[in-house]
C-alpha cells in the first residue's frame, strides 16, 4: 500500500510539473530567431496569434505541434488559411497537415530532446507546412 502512495503522488507531482511548464510557455510565448508568430482565424473571423517553433525541411517551411495545448493547431486545421510572421514580415500560407514519410523525415530531422519531452508530458507531434499563398495582384 505505501509503494502505491508513493506512485500516486510521484504521478501527481508529475502531472503538476507538466502543467506549470505548459502554463509557463503559454503564458510567456517565447520568441527567438527560430520561432515565427502564426495567425491563425476564429469561425467568426476573428485573428489568434501564437508563437510557435520555425523548422525547415529541404527549402520548405514547418511548424509543430509539440505540447498539449494545440488550439492554433486545430484552428489552422479548420481554415487552413493562414498568415505567419517571420523576422518581422507577414504573409499569407496554406497550412497543410503533414503525415506518413514528410512526417517521419521532419521529425527525424528536428528531434525534440528527452528533458523537453519530459516536462511536456510527451504530447503526440503534429507537423503542418506552410505553402507560401500567391500574391491576388489586387489591391
Amino acid at each position: 500500500m505505501r509503494i502505491l502512495k508513493i506512485i500516486v503522488v510521484f504521478a501527481l507531482v508529475y502531472v503538476g510539473v507538466v502543467v506549470v511548464f505548459e502554463s509557463f510557455i503559454g503564458f510567456l510565448q517565447p520568441a527567438n530567431e527560430s520561432t515565427l508568430v502564426i495567425t491563425t482565424f476564429e469561425p467568426d473571423g476573428s485573428a489568434r496569434d501564437r508563437v510557435v517553433s520555425r523548422l525547415t525541411s529541404g527549402a520548405k517551411l514547418y511548424v509543430a505541434a509539440n505540447h498539449w495545448p494545440r488550439a492554433w493547431y486545430e484552428r489552422a486545421l479548420e481554415n487552413p488559411d493562414v498568415q505567419a510572421t517571420i523576422d518581422g514580415a507577414k504573409g499569407d500560407y496554406r497550412a497543410v497537415p503533414v503525415s506518413g514519410a514528410e512526417h517521419a523525415r521532419v521529425d527525424a530531422e528536428h528531434r525534440l530532446p528527452l528533458v523537453f519531452r519530459i516536462l511536456t508530458g510527451f504530447p503526440p507531434r503534429y507537423f503542418v507546412r506552410l505553402d507560401p499563398k500567391p500574391a491576388s495582384g489586387f489591391p
